[in-house]
């Protein structure tokens, strides 16, 4: 069976990918940053769809950690009886709304740490666990092509994801290893504080500026990274997929 490693997967987007990749026989790998509750009942969710879960606690933001954490999941492959991971979905991560003359030195560092250096060296410190003819996924979004006020800081570091999946792309392919982006729109989870799922004026606006008329679903990018990972083909590769339903077009 394959093995996915999702970073962030105990709720939101990365708990959608997670559940949906296992309905498609896939064991996965997770991480969760401290909400452990939350990781068990995504285990357990996972678990009774038939296929093996394995939770590890990581930081994202912390890349001093990366090592011991490579070591957890050599750990976990051996658990489940693989040596090497099939996928790699980068998503982990937190939102930020502040207008640009009010950016912190502070909140761009740590969206920085949290969004570009975090899965960048994340990936370097995995890419020897991750089979040739493997996948790997970076999660954007849709900010990175239209502007709101507010998101310029979080919107630079996506575009930053983008520019690197295609170079991954380039470099790894030589090992068959395909990198895509995907770039999700607004989604009604509890990301930046629940702001698309709570605020009724924000879900408003956004359902009458995207083609299908609504605010997008976890499940929305669940099933699009499950469809893929899992799909037979190995050709898209260095791709920027937006899963936004017409967003902003």
């Amino acid at each position: 069976m394959p093995i996915a490693l999702i970073t962030g997967a105990s709720r939101g987007l990365g708990r959608a990918e997670a559940l949906h990749l296992a309905r498609a026989g896939t064991d996965i790998i997770f991480t969760y940053l401290g909400n452990a509750g939350a990781a068990e009942a995504t285990r357990a969710e996972i678990a009774a769809l038939g296929r093996r879960a394995v939770v590890l606690q990581l930081d994202i933001g912390d890349s001093t950690g990366f090592p011991a954490f490579a070591d957890a999941v050599r750990g976990a492959l051996a658990e489940l009886g693989a040596e090497r991971i099939d996928y790699l979905v980068n998503n982990a991560g937190d939102g930020a709304y502040m207008p640009f003359d009010q950016t912190t030195e502070e909140r761009f560092d740590h969206l920085y740490r949290v969004h570009l250096k975090g899965p960048y060296f994340l990936t370097q410190a995995l890419l020897p666990l991750i089979r040739d003819g493997g996948r790997i996924v970076n999660t954007s979004s849709g900010l990175a092509r239209f502007a709101l006020p507010g998101s310029s800081a979080y919107a630079v570091m996506k575009g930053g994801i983008e520019v690197f999946s295609r170079y991954l792309a380039k470099e790894l392919g030589a090992r068959g290893i395909s990198a895509n982006t995907i770039a999700p729109g607004a989604i009604a989870t509890d990301f930046g504080g629940g702001r698309v799922r709570d605020d009724a004026g924000i879900n408003r606006m956004v359902a009458s500026n995207t083609a299908m008329g609504r605010v997008g679903a976890a499940d929305d990018v669940g099933a699009a990274v499950a469809s893929l990972l899992t799909s037979e083909g190995n050709w898209i590769t260095a791709q920027r997929i937006e899963i936004s339903g017409g967003q902003s077009i």
